[in-house]
């Protein structure tokens, strides 16, 4: 932890969270929005490579206070482990410790990765003091959805992969195994199954990391969208152009009419890495959604008509 960054404790329902916060750089003009990170899939705080840490150092030093804590149940906060659809109360705790640590701090932008970005989506319209979200690769995952993003796109980048040919010319390319990974693959986007076979997804398609400790209920596009209409304010979208959760949302949008208008929409930008993995593993890449997200942050706020009504549901 840098020396001037808090770590800060506060109650949530019966147990106790624990968050760190960035205050923005001393020069900087006092701050009236924020930036609280959401930690997705089994994380805690730091984030994969330490992206979250560097990231609210980021903005800190560009003026933006930022705050990152630990869901009940996950890195020093107490309680056991919650799915990301039910972390409602979790974030209302986050956003009170948040104001109440930064004088002056009028609204507050959620930044989420993943299933953070799906829990945001949930949570926003029901607090008029989040003013902004920015969503990096939202997890949509079904199981058909699954399947049919590893069928289009894991296996057409397979195909061009020197080291797949590689194999098939040595004789170490096991047909058999990948002819029933495919077929079962198949055979679950076609018939909508519950669950994808874990035999029939390969392991370098599955993402090691970030994904949800727990499976998603079944009307999870619903709710998403649900999320997306009812929250009036700017989205930044963020999509790592090597990652299937990100294609499946995009497949997502693609298939639905209402899902393409929502991001065709002028409050929504988008931004896209074309090489960069789920978790944005490369240095370059974490840089790149830092400047991003700290850019869109000074365009887009705070509002001009004031601040909105605090802690109240819509």
């Amino acid at each position: 932890m840098q020396p001037d960054e808090q770590a800060l404790a506060f109650p949530c329902a019966d147990e106790w969270l624990t968050a760190i916060l960035s205050p923005a750089a001393p020069a900087s003009p006092a701050a009236q929005r924020g930036v609280l990170i959401v930690v997705g899939g089994p994380q805690y705080r730091a984030g994969s490579h330490r992206q979250f840490a560097l990231l609210a150092r980021a903005l800190a030093a560009r003026g933006i206070p930022a705050m990152r804590f630990d869901y009940r149940g996950m890195g020093d906060s107490s309680g056991p482990a919650r799915n990301f659809e039910d972390v409602d109360t979790d974030l209302r705790a986050a956003v009170d410790r948040f104001m109440a640590a930064v004088p002056g701090l009028r609204e507050v932008v959620i930044w989420g990765l993943c299933d953070a970005a799906s829990a945001a989506l949930f949570y926003a319209r029901h607090d008029r003091r989040v003013s902004g979200l920015v969503l990096l690769n939202p997890w949509a995952r079904t199981a058909d959805g699954l399947a049919r993003a590893t069928l289009k796109h894991y296996y057409v980048q397979r195909l061009l992969q020197p080291a797949l040919w590689k194999k098939i010319a040595t004789g170490q390319f096991e047909f058999g195994k990948a002819l029933r990974s495919f077929a079962g693959l198949l055979r679950t986007s076609r018939a909508g199954a519950a669950e994808v076979p874990a035999s029939t997804v390969p392991a370098a398609a599955a993402a090691p990391v970030a994904t949800p400790a727990m499976p998603a209920s079944p009307d999870l596009h619903a709710r998403m969208q649900a999320g997306w209409q009812g929250f009036d304010g700017p989205i930044l979208l963020i999509i790592s152009g090597a990652d299937l959760t990100a294609q499946e949302f995009l497949d997502m949008v693609k298939a639905s009419r209402q899902w393409r208008k929502l991001l065709a929409a002028p409050r929504v930008q988008r931004r896209t890495l074309p090489a960069a993995d789920h978790t944005f593993s490369r240095r370059e890449w974490r840089d790149q959604v830092a400047a991003w997200t700290a850019d869109w942050v000074g365009e887009t706020g705070p509002r001009e008509n004031g601040p909105r009504e605090t802690g109240a549901h819509a």
